[in-house]
């Protein structure tokens, strides 16, 4: 990271991570755009889910893709840490396991850009809350 000499540098940061934030956080139509889910819990920190949250948030922002990325709990694939739940518009979300920056880029390129299905996928065994 470079030095803050001035305030204007500072108010660089703070649009940079404000953008981030937004990516992260907020959004008016959430249906219409890419929902990434990151579990961090415990497990999923210690296996660096962290590391993984904050390539998905830098790379979609590169990307310009629109997205809302943001961090729950646990989803009980401790076996399977760091995992990430991808939902893309009009269809039924995918939890991705054993998740690094080098899977989060193949799931980016290949399945939120282009629909493959890649290894990786954990078999939905559970309820949706929303479901009930």
């Amino acid at each position: 990271m470079s030095k803050i000499i001035s305030l204007a540098d500072l108010r660089n940061i703070k649009a940079n991570i404000e953008a981030k934030m937004s990516l992260r956080e907020r959004s008016e139509t959430p249906d219409s755009m890419v929902q990434i889910r990151v579990a961090m819990a415990t497990c999923g920190i210690a296996s660096g889910a962290k590391i993984v949250m904050d390539y998905l948030i830098s790379e979609l922002d590169k990307r310009n893709i629109p997205a809302i990325v943001t961090q729950t709990g646990c989803m009980g694939y401790c076996y399977a840490e760091p995992t990430i739940e991808v939902t893309r518009p009009g269809h039924q979300p995918l939890v991705f396991g054993f998740v690094d920056s080098k899977k989060a880029d193949q799931i980016i390129e290949k399945y939120i850009k282009n629909g493959e299905l890649l290894d990786g996928i954990i078999p939905v065994n559970y309820e949706n809350i929303e479901g009930k």
